[in-house]
């Protein structure tokens, strides 16, 4: 894991109601820093108290986390239209969860281990893909008429900036999400008009009158657990949970079986699941705002 810390004065404050713009600047403007030193110190801790997939998801009752998750990521790619033959790039891939479950030839850009013979994995940023990838090379990422799909985390247009309340939860969300800056959905729709996608298909499936809310595995509510694995995984989220894990990684740490920070990356992922909860129930904040785009065919 890397040195860089989560919480330190170059990219958060430690008070984070003192947060301000200038703040968020220093994260965009070192965006590489903050979220590879963000990945570097968390994903063991995604991996093994959450699952391959980094994601949040919709439930259904009688669902199995596990099988949420992998409903979601099939979800998107139905959407996607993807198929046998098809070249799609998976851009911040993780550690390659979803691509096992995906039929056509991702090639998705980040470091991880070889999942199948199909995948190909780069490292790199992704916000400079011209640097790694030929111009018009993907199905899904793109070439003239292809689509590019996704689901992103907003803030909702119920957020208002000028609640102190509404920015420190956005603040703690980006903190235990190694995001630089969270924005309002309305942004990310902008955003993709801007660059001149054709918006095909748009949707906020958090709005979605679900009985079982995606956020039900932060909320440390045992008794919602469907199967014996999701116990696990709401258990962590309880104050027991929380201390006992505290206390496991400092003692890890400090024997030296684990980086010594480790107890802190957890700390932070659990600021931002209780800020989660909070900004779900009062539906301030989407981890699934859905959008299918096109990239408008070549004009002769």
């Amino acid at each position: 894991m890397s040195s860089t810390r989560l919480n330190d004065g170059r990219f958060w404050e430690k008070d984070l109601t003192k947060e301000a713009q200038v703040h968020s600047d220093n994260r965009i403007d070192n965006y590489t820093d903050v979220v590879n030193g963000y990945y570097n110190n968390v994903t063991d801790l995604y991996e093994y108290g959450w699952a391959q997939s980094f994601h949040l998801s919709r439930f259904y009752k009688g669902e199995a986390f596990a099988a949420s998750l992998a409903r979601h990521e099939h979800y998107l790619s139905a959407q996607l239209r993807l198929r046998p033959g098809m070249r799609v790039l998976d851009v911040g891939c993780g550690v390659g969860g979803p691509q096992g479950r995906s039929h056509a030839s991702p090639m998705p850009i980040s470091l991880a281990a070889g999942l199948e013979n199909q995948v190909q994995f780069v490292k790199g940023d992704f916000m400079a893909l011209s640097e790694l990838f030929a111009e018009n090379s993907f199905d899904a990422v793109l070439k003239p008429g292809g689509v590019f799909g996704v689901y992103e985390w907003c803030m909702t247009e119920r957020w208002d900036p000028s609640i102190p309340e509404h920015r420190t939860l956005a603040h703690e969300i980006e903190l235990g999400g190694g995001i630089p800056e969270l924005r309002p959905l309305s942004k990310a729709r902008d955003a993709l008009k801007t660059v001149g996608f054709q918006i095909e298909h748009e949707e906020d499936l958090a709005e979605r009158p679900d009985p079982i809310p995606w956020y039900y595995p932060l909320e440390g509510d045992v008794k919602k657990a469907q199967f014996a694995w999701d116990y696990f995984i709401v258990w962590q989220m309880t104050w027991w949970g929380k201390f006992i894990i505290h206390y496991i990684l400092r003692v890890l740490g400090f024997l030296r079986i684990i980086p010594k920070d480790t107890w802190k990356a957890s700390a932070t992922l659990h600021i931002a699941g209780g800020a989660l909860v909070v900004a779900g129930k009062k539906k301030l904040f989407t981890p699934m705002y859905l959008a299918i785009a096109r990239k408008p065919p070549q004009v002769a």
